[in-house]
């Protein structure tokens, strides 16, 4: 079986952070996190959920044009696949296999905060 991919671009827009974007239900699901994704537990990230995209968006770099949506410049700053562990509403946890991010990765949704709220990190083995 094919494994899923994950992409992570830096976007350098109106201001800079990153699209975490995972293939799932065929289609790239889609995070915007403010700072650089954490490569060592115990470093906790906001993720705002935001609209999915075409998987085929996530071989995408170059530049969005001026007086568009995302407007700015898209680099892939990780890429990799990765393996679903457990995922229901409200939480993913997946085995990354990227260039940067390996490992076992948390999301999870801040109750009471909205839908679009999520918290990634990277969990700490035991």
């Amino acid at each position: 079986m094919k494994m899923p991919k994950f992409v992570v671009h830096k976007h350098k827009a109106t201001r800079l952070h990153y699209d975490f974007r995972l293939e799932l239900d065929r289609v790239a699901k889609s995070w915007a996190v403010p700072k650089q994704p954490p490569l060592k537990p115990g470093i906790r990230r906001l993720a705002v959920r935001v609209s999915d995209h075409s998987i085929s968006y996530m071989k995408f770099e170059g530049e969005i044009p001026e007086g568009t949506y995302g407007a700015g410049t898209v680099k892939i700053w990780d890429k990799g696949t990765f393996k679903l562990i457990d995922k229901k509403p409200g939480k993913i946890v997946i085995e990354m296999k990227g260039e940067k991010m390996k490992g076992e990765y948390c999301l999870i949704k801040f109750p009471r905060s909205g839908p679009k709220n999520w918290l990634l990190f990277k969990v700490k083995k035991k």
